[in-house]
């Protein structure tokens, strides 16, 4: 299932703003198709429009209540909506805000929520920094030498690029407490740098733009010539 509102508050109609001369979410139903792990790929919207888009790049669309389409409405209930309208056993939410995700770590990442037999996985990135939260160390001792940063417990922050549930799982969830999202067996699937590049401003709009023109020419290390070093 691939989200997509019209409404943003950030960035206005964010999922239909071109990313080198294609809507930015172009991007998720295409890594999703191409993952080739898919029974269906679905475009879940509140607005008509993204049926042309569903229409344009090969993918199903379903039409979510006008009311599930504010700025205030849930993850939760988006995901309770489509899963009582669209039968089935795991669901994978393909977050079109992160477009430099490519098919083969969605691959990776569903292979690896079935493998470990989870009912809950969300992407994270890791971060080997020393960190702190409101003021207190999260993975190193201020009384002791200053560590490495490559001897550090990496920190990991949530990327939400996927998130994928066990149908069932979610849905008990739901029933019984109101809130399912973090249901069952959690897990956390670390993806790479690029993938942790989500989309929420014009700002990061232009880093993915220069990303996606970088990645169109070859490149290789190269060092001053002080270094004494060949190129490459």
């Amino acid at each position: 299932m691939i989200p997509a509102r019209l409404g943003s508050t950030r960035l206005k109609m964010k999922n239909l703003a071109l990313l080198d001369g294609r809507p930015l979410i172009s991007y998720a139903i295409r890594a999703a198709q191409e993952s080739g792990v898919f029974d269906r790929v679905v475009v879940n919207s509140d607005h008509a429009r993204f049926l042309e888009i569903a229409k344009r790049y090969g993918a199903e669309f379903y039409p979510r209540p006008e009311d599930l389409g504010s700025s205030t409405t849930k993850s939760d209930t988006v995901v309770k909506d489509f899963i009582a309208k669209n039968s089935c056993d795991i669901l994978v939410w393909v977050n079109p805000i992160s477009p430099l995700q490519e098919s083969q770590e969605v691959r990776d990442a569903v292979t690896y929520f079935r493998d470990s037999d989870l009912d809950t996985l969300i992407t994270v990135q890791e971060h080997h920094l020393h960190s702190v939260l409101d003021g207190n160390p999260l993975n190193f001792s201020p009384n002791e030498e200053f560590a490495q940063t490559q001897h550090l417990m990496p920190v990991q922050t949530f990327v939400y690029s996927l998130m994928m549930w066990k149908s069932a799982s979610f849905s008990a969830a739901m029933a019984s407490r109101g809130h399912a999202i973090l249901c069952g067996k959690v897990g956390y699937y670390p993806v790479g740098k690029l993938s942790s590049i989500i989309i929420k401003t014009d700002e990061d709009l232009m880093i993915a733009e220069a990303l996606i023109q970088l990645r169109k020419h070859d490149y290789s290390l190269r060092y001053d010539p002080i270094a004494g070093l060949e190129e490459g």
